[in-house]
């Protein structure tokens, strides 16, 4: 049957649609002459008598596998309105890669009476003879299709079994031949890839690693598909790729992703999974296949780190108040527990099991994370000194990897700074065109060495500085007293978060009574148990402590609030603000705590009298009354150290100790000391 035999008045009425489609984005860049092959069956169309002819190339870079593609789904919706009389493609692998879309549209063309063709002929999907040729054409085509697909995957498994496929080299190796890599030779390529690493294992999160290049404008090789290696500030993606990617830890991997194929309305989707958290479930895992970055140990460490810095895991070190926030695990439930700020106050809750209504357990971060972190300096405190030591060694030092990248970038440029001198020297000053060119070409050169040494030098001058005597000692005593350090201001919680994930694997919480049990679990396998009072109802961080409190409630006794604000002060206790104590705040802190305020004479009434009031009494010394005291001869009570001795009147009535106090003879310095008696001359 000739081509046009098909073809009625009422198709030629109707529009013709060309079908256009490649399968990847490589193809739309590369293979050009299929592109130019399907456009020009616009011309075939119009040449059949088509005077409405649609290009329909939506689906450009699209496979055909039976995911969405919207191209031909606007093909199939016009033909089921009966205004398409010819579809176009240069064969059926174009229409569909699938027997459901295939057949689908085949049924609607049958219906609506549309054509299908390509060059060599049209079909008539209504005919017999026609559909049944059109659905064995589409089976064979699906099977060569699967065949090919097969045997391709075999061979790209076979490859990869053996460390031999690279479709790629990533930033910081390069190809040799089309089986293996080695590391650039570049050693400004090798400093920057290596100030990735040093610098992750410095702030510990890909974020904050992004952030320091950002905000330190530091520049890291990247390799650009269709552009090669570029320098720039890395995105995001770049550092994570660098940081996840174990062909930097000299190891070849292969399967690293898996795909799941899933229904969704009606079509396949194709859903790709990252294993990068279990290496177990690669295909291929080859060690030692090339010279690494870092080793695969440290590799392991740093995925580790990744993971935990998840918040579904225990997160990020973060500037929150919660100072065991990530590392906390309910006792009861086994469930992580969470953290409670409502800008007032810091809690740990944990809602893994409800019991008649109530959270599994909940209290107050102030006293456990006070406890925590004691228990972490002292078991740091003997190594303090240490870490002082190597503190006076590198302060004020650069990073060395920064030095190293720094110094090669100076070496490139001098580099490129001489080839555009020698071209500038070599060429025909007559020339203009070309002399001002090769001209403005060295003094961009030029001017790119002076700024790379301005760098260099600023980070020379950070090198380790000699430390004044003074400072020396500061260090020093911040290693013997690691509480002071701990509680410096200059210390950030993200800080101290920091030292407790590196002592600490975890704590596990459990109510018990009215205590907190802390079971704390050490990096070497040790633990220790804790136990800390939890609030009771009215308490909160600016409550004072329970020691200080009784105190004021017994020196509010003997003394009025101006005397308790100075004894406190002498005894160095400060207020929960840190702040000094005053006759106000005494009084605020008795009020709060319904303590009474003295009154004069309340003393008398109770017949007490303070040590210097005895020694009025008596016409004596206050050191007498004093060693009568220390002797325990004469009963006497302080409520703290350096509060007024409290003597009971009872007492100065026992046997001999008024008629020591009022024996006005010489005092000797020690009350019990016998006299002697001399014999008559």
């Amino acid at each position: 049957m000739m081509k046009s035999d098909l073809l009625t008045p009422d198709h030629l009425q109707r529009a013709a649609c060309v079908y256009i489609r490649q399968s990847t984005p490589q193809q739309v860049r590369n293979n050009l002459e299929s592109q130019r092959l399907q456009y020009g069956l616009v011309t075939y169309a119009r040449e059949l008598g088509f005077v409405d002819v649609r290009v329909i190339d939506d689906d450009l870079g699209t496979t055909a596998s039976g995911v969405e593609r919207p191209g031909f789904d606007q093909l199939v919706v016009a033909v089921g309105k009966s205004e398409v009389g010819l579809v176009l493609a240069t064969d059926a692998s174009r229409l569909a890669r699938n027997g459901r879309d295939w057949e689908g549209l085949l049924d609607f063309c049958a219906v609506v009476g549309c054509l299908v063709g390509d060059r060599d002929r049209l079909y008539d999907p209504g005919a017999m003879e026609d559909r049944m040729y059109l659905g064995l054409r589409g089976a064979f085509n699906q099977f060569e299709l699967s065949m090919f697909r097969k045997r391709s995957q075999e061979s790209i498994e076979a490859k990869a079994q053996r460390g031999e496929l690279f479709l790629h080299a990533p930033a910081g190796y390069d190809r040799v031949g089309r089986d293996a890599i080695e590391m650039s030779p570049d050693q400004n390529v090798r400093n920057a890839i290596r100030l990735v690493f040093d610098t992750f294992d410095a702030v510990g999160s890909l974020r904050q690693t992004w952030l320091w290049f950002h905000n330190n404008q530091v520049e890291i090789p990247v390799r650009m598909s269709g552009r090669g290696l570029i320098w720039r500030i890395p995105a995001e993606s770049s550092i994570t790729q660098i940081l996840r990617n174990p062909i930097y830890a000299g190891t070849y991997a292969y399967g690293r992703k898996q795909s799941e194929t899933t229904i969704r309305d009606g079509r396949k989707t194709v859903v790709i999974h990252k294993l990068d958290a279990n290496p177990a479930e690669w295909k291929v895992l080859l060690h030692d296949r090339h010279d690494g970055y870092i080793s695969w140990d440290h590799h392991e460490r740093n995925q580790a780190v990744i993971s935990a810095n998840r918040t579904v895991e225990r997160g990020a070190v973060r500037s929150g108040r919660g100072l065991l926030t990530g590392l906390l695990r309910c006792g009861h439930c086994q469930r992580r527990i969470q953290v409670r700020n409502n800008g007032k106050s810091v809690g740990y809750y944990c809602q893994g099991e409800h019991r008649a209504g109530k959270r599994c357990l909940s209290f107050s971060a102030v006293r456990v994370d006070q406890a925590v972190g004691q228990a972490v300096i002292d078991a740091l405190q003997p190594l303090a000194m240490e870490a002082a030591m190597a503190a006076i060694e590198t302060v004020g030092a650069a990073n060395p990897a920064m030095l190293d990248l720094a110094r090669s970038a100076l070496s490139e440029a001098r580099y490129k700074a001489d080839r555009a001198r020698d071209q500038f020297e070599t060429v025909d000053p007559s020339n203009h065109n070309v002399f001002h060119n090769l001209a403005a070409k060295w003094e961009a050169c030029l001017v790119d060495v002076s700024e790379r040494e301005a760098r260099l030098r600023e980070l020379e001058a950070a090198q380790p500085v000699a430390l004044a005597p003074e400072q020396r000692q500061t260090f020093l005593a911040l290693g013997q007293d690691l509480g002071r350090a701990w509680g410096d201001d200059r210390a950030t919680p993200a800080l101290r978060k920091t030292v407790l994930r590196t002592v600490l694997v975890e704590i596990t919480a459990r109510i018990e009574e009215t205590d907190v049990h802390l079971v704390l679990h050490w990096k070497g396998g040790d633990h220790t148990e804790l136990r800390v009072p939890r609030m009771r109802n009215g308490e909160h961080r600016w409550t004072t402590d329970i020691e200080t409190v009784t105190i004021v409630r017994q020196l509010a006794r003997t003394l009025d609030d101006a005397g308790i604000a100075g004894l406190l002060n002498r005894l160095g206790k400060r207020t929960v603000k840190g702040n000094s104590w005053n006759k106000s705040r005494v009084a605020s802190l008795r009020a709060s705590n319904g303590i009474a305020v003295f009154r004069k004479g309340e003393r008398t009434e109770r017949g007490e009298l303070t040590l210097n009031e005895v020694a009025d009494r008596f016409q004596v010394s206050q050191s007498h009354v004093r060693r009568l005291i220390q002797s325990d001869r004469l009963p006497a009570h302080q409520a703290c150290k350096g509060a007024p001795w409290i003597i009971l009147e009872d007492d100065l009535d026992a046997p001999g100790i008024r008629a020591i106090l009022e024996f006005k003879g010489s005092a000797s310095s020690d009350p019990q000391q016998p006299g002697f008696e001399f014999p008559a001359c």
